[in-house]
């Protein structure tokens, strides 16, 4: 099974800059299958990395950024990939 974890965040106003080169320096504990890092509007940062793994296994994930740097706590979530 393949699972997809989802790591959203938003920079304090004029920092989506720093936030995504912290995102990008972010080292993982095991690398995963695949990893993508995004951007979008209102300094957002998207990290989404896929894992040869059960739904329920537990994973490395990406740590919360220092306080100064965004504006509301990380959103996470956790799929699991279907075929079509």
């Amino acid at each position: 099974m393949t699972v997809a974890l989802m790591w959203e965040a938003r920079a304090v106003e004029g920092r989506g800059d720093a936030l995504l080169a912290w995102a990008r320096a972010q080292a993982l504990p095991t690398e995963p299958l695949r990893r993508e890092t995004l951007r979008a509007p209102q300094d957002r940062v998207l990290v989404i990395t896929w894992w040869d793994a059960e739904y329920e296994a537990e994973l490395p994930e990406l740590a919360e950024p220092d306080a100064g740097l965004v504006a509301r706590a990380v959103h996470r979530w956790r799929f699991e990939v279907v075929s079509e």
